[in-house]
């Protein structure tokens, strides 16, 4: 049966690429407990994760299809999906909240990857892992981290698209600036405004909104809206992640408020030519680092608080790799990512771009519509 999203054949193709992987890295099975992986394995989409409350188990097999183990009440939207086994339990459960039943299903796999590294947390408490552990007692856990990096980071033609049309929407919200923002409006409003307008062209929600906006520049990227009212000399920047089908588009724009200063149209030109140069290094066979001080040699900063300039992205906001000086991740075709320059405008103040982009065999292919090249005026 397909899923809302996909049809049952994209999971089939992400299994059969992962169970290869598997063989070739001796695992008997992959456990999860995040919702990442038991979407991308499984279809299975709920704002439910939301709530701590109840864990959620996934386990793929080295041959065969993946098994969920979950609660209850997610018995009815797993049955949706491609997904057929599917074993349950009362949660919340005062003395055991389906350990004993994710024991039986893992008893009999031997060599079990988890994910480990970074980015990855364990979505179930630490003593219930031990209580697994402890059940198996024939079993090991090793990190299968890099293996699911590997598989995730390179997308598929649906997942392209998917990411692609949550692009085109925010872009076209963006383009509609002088509609949404004007001087004298609160950054409250201005974010509502935005949402807002990201709903009525489409998208199926709006998780991440946060931006800055001060005088010639702004402190930081991650701030919640306030109530202060957008004046002269201001630059103000949105950075949204709104999503559709369960993927995130992720990149901002910045405008001045009625007139900008000569330092802040600089700094805007030079994030604008980091860019570039970011766009002609993202060629297959490089990698993140080459992409990273590609930009860097344009904005010719010592100091970056912002630590990076990109990331992977994909039903995550943000994914592996990182565009950043230490990731030799090499590019292929069909990976997805962001090219985020920051720089520095004097004290306390910054200056961020952000566009989205996927990885082909010769020049990159933007999915946000380009910023202009000129900072904007409202």
């Amino acid at each position: 049966m397909p899923t809302v999203d996909f049809p049952a054949n994209e999971f089939e193709n992400r299994l059969s690429r992962t169970q290869k992987l598997m063989r070739a890295d001796k695992r008997d099975a992959l456990f999860f407990t995040a919702e990442a992986e038991m979407r991308y394995f499984t279809g299975f989409r709920t704002l439910f994760w939301q709530s701590p409350t109840r864990p959620w188990f996934l386990i793929v097999p080295a041959s065969g299809k993946p098994i969920a183990v979950i609660p209850e009440i997610g018995h009815a939207l797993m049955a949706k999906t491609w997904i057929d086994d599917i074993r349950t339990w009362a949660s919340p459960n005062a003395s055991d909240d389906g350990i004993s039943l994710l024991a039986e299903a893992l008893k009999p796999f031997k060599n079990i990857g988890m994910l480990m590294g970074r980015e990855s947390c364990l979505r179930m408490s630490f003593l219930d892992f031990k209580a697994l552990q402890s059940r198996l007692p024939g079993a090991e856990f090793g990190d299968c981290s890099p293996l699911m990096q590997s598989i995730r980071m390179v997308k598929s033609k649906t997942e392209i698209e998917k990411i692609a049309a949550i692009c085109a929407i925010a872009s076209a919200s963006f383009e509609n600036a002088a509609e949404l923002f004007h001087p004298g409006q609160t950054l409250k409003q201005a974010f509502k405004n935005f949402k807002i307008d990201l709903l009525n062209r489409g998208a199926d929600d709006v998780p991440y909104l946060v931006g800055g906006c001060d005088q010639g520049g702004y402190s930081d990227v991650i701030s919640p809206a306030t109530d202060r009212p957008l004046e002269k000399g201001d630059i103000l920047m949105l950075d949204t992640g709104a999503s559709l089908d369960g993927y995130f588009c992720d990149f901002d724009r910045n405008f001045a408020v009625t007139s900008a200063s000569d330092a802040a149209k600089k700094a805007y030109r030079t994030l604008h030519n980091a860019t570039d140069a970011g766009l002609n290094a993202a060629r297959p066979g490089n990698t993140c680092a080459d992409v990273f001080c590609a930009m860097q040699k344009i904005i010719d900063q010592d100091s970056n608080n912002v630590g990076r300039y990109g990331h992977g992205l994909g039903l995550q906001l943000t994914e592996p790799p990182s565009i950043i000086d230490f990731d030799n991740t090499v590019l292929k075709p069909g990976m997805v990512i962001t090219l985020e320059p920051g720089m520095e405008l004097g004290k306390n103040k910054i200056m961020v771009f952000e566009e989205n982009l996927v990885i082909e065999d010769g020049p990159p292919r933007l999915l946000s519509r380009r910023a202009p090249a000129e900072l904007p005026i409202l």
